[in-house]
């Protein structure tokens, strides 16, 4: 691997996430609280079998690239937020 790469982990582990006017805030992860001190980037994918065209109630997901940080632990994080049930997944950490 070059050096200085970025390598990101995988989890699709469900987290606890509180939101301010729609965007992350804060998410606990393992027993942590992580504040979000920064918002990265921000998308939306339409979910399986769904096409973008069946307007904005459509199921979809809604991707956030933030920085975040707990106690001694700071990093990139990636959060994805399923519309259809609400519920929300940490899906990557950069480290």
């Amino acid at each position: 691997m070059p050096r200085g790469s970025v390598v990101g982990r995988y989890y699709g582990t469900e987290v606890t996430v509180v939101e301010d006017a729609g965007r992350p805030a804060r998410f606990t992860w393992n027993g942590r609280v992580y504040g979000v001190r920064r918002i990265m980037d921000h998308w939306v994918t339409p979910q399986d079998g769904w096409r973008a065209s069946r307007g904005p109630l459509a199921p979809r997901s809604e991707h956030w690239r933030l920085e975040a940080g707990a106690a001694g632990s700071e990093g990139v994080y990636e959060l994805r937020h399923d519309t259809a049930t609400g519920t929300w997944s940490l899906s990557r950490v950069w480290g």
